[in-house]
């Protein structure tokens, strides 16, 4: 999911807009129950220029990754156990950075759906 319609430029607060489509990625979470689910953020190489809170580009991803989960968790629910935030920074690209739309597609939060290691454990130790 592209940064720009989860989040302002910078920041880790969630927008409406973000809200509706996190309800869909929620049903399609819930419908796996034997399922983990990894949220990634990830952003371009681009300096975090702003100070505050935020101190640079691995942070913000992290930051965002953690909003995704809390939202998520808050209002579908979704098991606490089930899910996991991490944040890539500018390390795991999926476009050339020195581009303006490679940027925007480096830019952007990925959920990722994972069998639980401990089902998989109990399949292979039934064979």
């Amino acid at each position: 999911m592209s940064d720009k319609v989860l989040f302002k430029s910078g920041s880790y607060t969630i927008t409406t807009r973000a809200r509706e489509i996190l309800g869909k990625v929620a049903t399609v979470i819930n419908g796996k129950p034997d399922f983990e689910a990894m949220v990634e953020g990830h952003t371009d190489n681009v300096p975090y220029g702003e100070k505050g809170l935020i101190k640079n580009n691995w942070d913000l991803s992290t930051k965002r990754a953690t909003a995704i989960v809390n939202i998520l968790t808050e209002n579908n629910n979704i098991p606490k156990d089930n899910l996991t935030a991490a944040g890539r920074g500018e390390y795991a690209p999926i476009s050339d950075n020195t581009t303006t739309e490679g940027r925007a597609k480096n830019r952007r939060i990925e959920v990722i759906l994972t069998p639980k290691l401990d089902e998989i454990s109990k399949l292979l130790n039934e064979m």
